[in-house]
């Protein structure tokens, strides 16, 4: 019997984490499509990891024990890298907060029933959860505590008071954050630890989506115009989680990492300022019409 590693969500980010930690161990990769879990399995193990792939859907609690009970069946589970979700524009509101809102608090509870002492997770979020004002206290202790089947009952939560599936993505990441927080106690409580990363634009088969779809010119906008200058790439986070998975990580817990080439910094301070990008397109145009 092996330690075991879940990963959940088959993509460039989790990929590269998991052949960053995942040596001497049994990879247990899920996704919604299992294709793409295959896909990933297949090219891990080409590479000389052991991994096998299962069909998962995050939204549902019920595939989620499934995949615990699979993965327990190989040993005992010391990693959790969770990189399942959906972008603004792949999916209608409702399906945004079921995905990625309640089901990653279902995973975080469900794997912290059965981590391994020391164990570690990490999970990714997303920069857009930090570009909404703060909510106060009580809604952050809400979106941090309340009981998984009762989270998308919270008023804050209700459809008719999500403005747009992006607002859908920012509420889902910023209670991905709180939930981290709140289960970093419980799996604490195991000898586990549990941190969260909020990656800016990385170039990943879900950006290139963000960069054709109607926010598209946003986006390459966001990245030109933050400090790095550029979007970044899944091994870059990857050097983030392997500080947060390693022993180098043992004092880092309940936190979340803001790995965003700055754009965070410019969108409060810089060019990303809504306004300033507001003087930036106006400029544009006028320089169109003189044409």
């Amino acid at each position: 019997m092996k330690d075991v590693m879940m990963l959940t969500g088959a993509g460039q980010i989790g990929m590269a984490i998991a052949r960053r930690m995942g040596f001497g161990m049994k990879i247990v990769v899920g996704d919604y499509r299992m294709g793409n879990a295959e896909a990933v399995a297949q090219t891990m193990t080409n590479a000389g990891f052991d991994v096998i792939p299962v069909e998962m859907d995050l939204s549902s609690r019920e595939s989620i024990k499934g995949m615990i009970a699979e993965a327990q069946k190989h040993g005992e589970i010391a990693m959790l890298i969770n990189s399942a979700g959906l972008s603004p524009s792949q999916a209608p509101i409702e399906v945004i907060l079921k995905v990625d809102l309640y089901g990653t608090a279902v995973l975080l509870e469900e794997v912290g029933k059965v981590i391994k002492q020391g164990g570690v997770g990490v999970t990714i979020s997303s920069q857009s959860g930090h570009r909404m004002p703060a909510l106060g206290a009580e809604i952050d202790e809400q979106l941090a505590t309340t009981p998984t089947e009762e989270l998308l009952n919270l008023k804050v939560l209700k459809p008719e008071n999500i403005q747009s599936t992006l607002h859908a993505y920012q509420m889902a990441k910023r209670c991905n954050v709180k939930r981290v927080m709140a289960e970093a106690v419980t799996w604490g409580e195991r000898g586990a630890r549990l941190n969260s990363i909020s990656p800016g634009i990385v170039v990943t088969p879900l950006a290139i989506d963000e960069f054709n779809g109607p926010r598209g010119d946003f986006y390459k906008s966001m990245f030109a115009n933050c400090p790095a200058g550029r979007p970044g790439t899944a091994d870059e986070i990857a050097n983030v989680a392997e500080l947060l998975m390693s022993n180098r990580g043992a004092f880092i817990t309940g936190a979340d990492f803001l790995v965003d080439g700055g754009a965070t910094a410019a969108f409060f301070y810089g060019p990303l300022k809504p306004e300033e990008l507001k003087k930036q397109v106006l400029t544009s145009h006028r320089h169109r019409s003189k044409k």
